[in-house]
């Protein structure tokens, strides 16, 4: 399993409730493709969500995300962390 940040542009205006409801769809469909959400995060002004997930691929990151109904624009993979 390797771990991923994924970016999503333009959810201006996200509110709290609204990125936990994000989160919560993706972590209802999670298990389907092996794939765990850790965190979110989101900037309102920017529009700008980032998520960090552990997953067999990115593939998978994309398919949940799609699923939950708020696809990823970017996703990377985070090869080393401290």
């Amino acid at each position: 399993m390797s771990k991923f940040i994924d970016v999503h542009h333009g959810m201006n205006g996200i509110s709290g409730d609204q990125l936990r409801e994000a989160h919560a769809a993706d972590l209802a469909l999670q298990g389907e493709e092996g794939v765990s959400f850790e965190r979110a995060w989101a900037d309102p002004e920017s529009g700008t969500v980032f998520c960090l997930s552990e997953a067999p691929d990115a593939a998978a990151v994309q398919r949940v995300h799609e699923r939950a109904g708020h696809r990823a624009d970017e996703i990377h993979p985070v090869p080393l962390s401290v």
